[in-house]
C-alpha cells in the first residue's frame, strides 16, 4: 500500500494536532491502520489553498477533511462499507449538528474570546509558526472568525450576548451527544467509526486544551461519559502524545512545587521570627494585665525588706 504523506497543524496538549479538521483524518486513519507519513511543520502556505490538513497522493493533493476521508474510503479498507445506510444518514446528521452547534463554539473559544486569545492562542501560533508567518495566520483566522460571527448573528453587536448564544446552543449540543453516547464504547457500539472520528475531533481540544477561560470546557467535563470517550481513543490510538503530555505536566507540577517551596523559605523563617516576637509581647501585655508583674514586685520587695531588717539586728 503507497504510504500517504499528511500535512497538519502542530499538536499540544497531548493531541496530535490542535485543528478539528487535522484531529478528524488522523483519527480515521488511525481507526482503519491506513499508513501515513504526518508532517507537522504547521506552515500552509505552499498548500494548495493555504489551509491544512493537505494529503499528497500520487492521485493529486486533498485539502479538506471531507476529501482526505472520501478518498481513503475510495483506495483504502475502511468501515465506511460496515455502515447501513441508516447508520450513515445518522453520520450526515451529527456530522451537521456538530459543525452547526460547536462548531461556532469553538471558534469563539480560539478566536474571539479576549482572555484564550492573549493568554493562549497567539502564543501557541507565536511559538509554533515560523516568522513572518506566526504574526499573519493568526491576524487571518481571527478576521475569519469574526466574519463568521457577523453572518449568524448580523443584528447583534454585543460580544456577550453573542457568547451566551453560542455557548448556550454548545451546551445543547454536548448535553445531546451525552444522552446518545450513554455507556457505549463508541457511538455506534463497540468498533469506532468515521462518526467517532468527527466527534472526537471536536470534543478533544475543548476538554485537553487549558483554556484561561473554561466556561464552555467545564460543562464538558461534567459530561463524564464524553470526558471517558475522548480519554479513551487518546490513550488507544495516540498513546505516545498522551504519555508525553501526562508526564510533562507531572514535571511541570514537581518544579512548580519545588520553586514554591524555595521562595516560601525566606518567607517562613521571616514568619516564624515575627511569630515568637509577638508571642513575647503577647505574654509580657498578659502578664502585665493580670498582675503578675506588681505581685512578682511587691513579694520582692517584702524580701529584701525582711532581709534589711535581719542585718539590722544583727548588727546590732
Amino acid at each position: 500500500m503507497e504510504v500517504l504523506e499528511l500535512d497538519v497543524w502542530k499538536g499540544d496538549w497531548g493531541l496530535p494536532s490542535v485543528d478539528v479538521e487535522c484531529l478528524q483524518v488522523l483519527v480515521y486513519a488511525k481507526f482503519n491502520g491506513i499508513p501515513i507519513k504526518v508532517n507537522t511543520s504547521g506552515n500552509p502556505f505552499n498548500t494548495p489553498h493555504g489551509r491544512l490538513p493537505v494529503l499528497r497522493t500520487t492521485d493529486g493533493r486533498f485539502d479538506t477533511a471531507r476529501e482526505i476521508i472520501l478518498y481513503f474510503t475510495e483506495t483504502c479498507n475502511t468501515t465506511k462499507d460496515k455502515l447501513t445506510q441508516k447508520e450513515l444518514a445518522t453520520v450526515m446528521a451529527y456530522s451537521e449538528l456538530l459543525k452547526e452547534k460547536l462548531f461556532p463554539a469553538l471558534q469563539f473559544i480560539w478566536w474571539i474570546d479576549k482572555k484564550n486569545v492573549d493568554e493562549l492562542i497567539r502564543p501557541f501560533y507565536s511559538r509554533s509558526l515560523p516568522f513572518p508567518f506566526n504574526f499573519y495566520y493568526p491576524g487571518k483566522f481571527e478576521r475569519q472568525s469574526r466574519t463568521l460571527f457577523e453572518c449568524l448573528y448580523p443584528t447583534e453587536e454585543n460580544v456577550t450576548d453573542i457568547e451566551n448564544k453560542v455557548y448556550s446552543e454548545a451546551r445543547k449540543c454536548l448535553t445531546l451527544l451525552s444522552t446518545r453516547l450513554e455507556d457505549s464504547k463508541y457511538f455506534f457500539g463497540k468498533k469506532p467509526t468515521v462518526i467517532d472520528a468527527i466527534l472526537y475531533s471536536y470534543l478533544a481540544p475543548l476538554l485537553k486544551v487549558p483554556l484561561p477561560n473554561p466556561a464552555l470546557q467545564n460543562h464538558l467535563k461534567a459530561c463524564t461519559n464524553l470526558v471517558k470517550y475522548v480519554s479513551r481513543i487518546s490513550q488507544k490510538y495516540f498513546e505516545s502524545e498522551y504519555q508525553e503530555y501526562e508526564q510533562r505536566k507531572a514535571e511541570e507540577n514537581t518544579h512548580k512545587m519545588r520553586r514554591d517551596s524555595e521562595s516560601d523559605f525566606p518567607n517562613k523563617r521571616r514568619n516564624q521570627v515575627f511569630a515568637g516576637i509577638f508571642a513575647t509581647l503577647a505574654m509580657v501585655v498578659y502578664a502585665v494585665s493580670t498582675g503578675i508583674v506588681k505581685r512578682l514586685m511587691t513579694r520582692n520587695s517584702r524580701t529584701t525588706l525582711r532581709k534589711m531588717r535581719g542585718l539590722t539586728r544583727l548588727t546590732l
